[in-house]
């Protein structure tokens, strides 16, 4: 365990992003910190799906210096800020209680260790995978001397690079020969100002998420003996398999969907549920995402999911999950991911320990779905 120290709004930023990385998230989507002073001192977060009032009044009353929400504040550009609306009387008081708002929204969504694991897990859903995998990679190729090869590599994996699935330090290494000269006022590691060197080098090959590659190059570029760094950073058309939009897995054993969705509904805790299918029917594969999930049927269908599960599911869209035989379990919004809130906590109070940030973490209490059956 590290030593605890002050920890500021900017360490909370750092944590979220080196878990869920903003790059992760849809191009439409607005995530990271909304509303706050980077330097601001930190000791207490509260952790919320929506970023309202009532969410402000929890964190005033927990002496929050920061809200962790799911869904953004601020989607659109604001063509004025007077309290007239919720968002706008937010940001107000937000300011005015030195608040911090940040939001992590669909990178959760699509990480790992993300918010469509935990529904998978609460829903129990085994060896649970991206339904639509999609994070972009790239290949760095880099020339080092013979002999230091090992802490360059080092660098690069302590900076992300080196994943395959669910192995990790994958690198391909291949002997060669490195030319080079050095101009003035150089200081090389290897050679004279003006002579001509022929040195025995290795390439070193590695992958690496694009949004890890600033950390990446850094670490790599401190770690390298050479004073000017030959290295390539090549964009790769095969794509993550770790991460993406919503999940699809198995049933420890097959069950009838009528008897399943009554399983969803209470490990949801959701109000009701809407079903499409024979609920004598029986399913075993599943695939799932949290909130609105509707867009991802047809690879549901592709990958030979039996049901769906989701919310915000429109007519034209059930019919079109009964027209392709896939059954449809419609849990609502915000019983889909409500689980967020005590998902994120436990993440970040660990992770936050391991880093030692001596920071609470408090659960948004009272939050409820807005619709009501009668």
């Amino acid at each position: 365990m590290k030593k605890e120290r002050i920890a500021r709004i900017q360490d909370l930023v750092g944590l979220v992003h080196s878990l869920y990385p903003p790059a992760l998230a849809e191009e439409w989507d607005n995530v990271g910190l909304q509303v706050g002073e980077a330097a601001a001192e930190l000791k207490s977060v509260l952790i919320c799906l929506d970023p309202n009032e009532k969410a402000l009044d929890a964190a005033v009353a927990a002496d929050a210096q920061a809200i962790v929400a799911h869904h953004p504040l601020l989607f659109r550009p604001l063509r004025n800020l007077v309290p007239a609306d919720e968002t706008s009387r937010v940001l107000f008081r937000a300011v005015r209680e030195g608040i911090a708002i940040l939001c992590v929204h669909t990178n959760l969504d699509r990480g790992r260790n993300g918010l469509n694991d935990w529904l998978a897990a609460r829903l129990g859903v085994a060896a649970a995978k991206p339904l639509a995998a999609g994070g972009e990679l790239l290949k760095l190729v880099v020339f080092v001397p013979a002999g230091y090869e090992s802490q360059v590599a080092d660098a690069l994996f302590a900076g992300g690079a080196g994943e395959v699935g669910r192995y990790d330090r994958c690198s391909f290494r291949s002997s060669g020969t490195g030319t080079f000269r050095p101009g003035p006022d150089t200081t090389p590691f290897i050679g004279r100002a003006g002579e001509t060197e022929a040195v025995r080098e290795l390439r070193l090959e590695t992958v690496l998420p694009r949004e890890a590659a600033g950390r990446a190059v850094e670490r790599m570029l401190k770690a390298h003996p050479y004073e000017e760094v030959a290295y390539d950073l090549i964009p790769l058309a095969n794509r993550r398999s770790d991460v993406g939009l919503g999940r699809i897995g198995r049933l420890e054993q097959a069950l009838p969907l009528g008897e399943f969705a009554l399983q969803v509904k209470t490990a949801l805790g959701a109000n009701s549920l809407r079903l499409v299918g024979d609920t004598g029917r029986r399913v075993a594969k599943v695939a799932l995402c949290g909130g609105s999930g509707s867009s991802l049927l047809a690879e549901a269908v592709r990958q030979g999911a039996d049901v769906l599960v989701t919310g915000d599911v429109k007519y034209h869209e059930a019919k079109n999950a009964e027209s392709q035989g896939i059954a449809l379990i419609d849990g609502g919004h915000f019983a889909t991911e409500h689980l967020m809130v005590a998902g994120l906590s436990a993440v970040l109070r660990q992770e936050a320990e391991k880093k030692g940030l001596n920071v609470v973490f408090h659960e948004m209490k009272g939050e409820s779905d807005p619709f009501r059956t009668i």
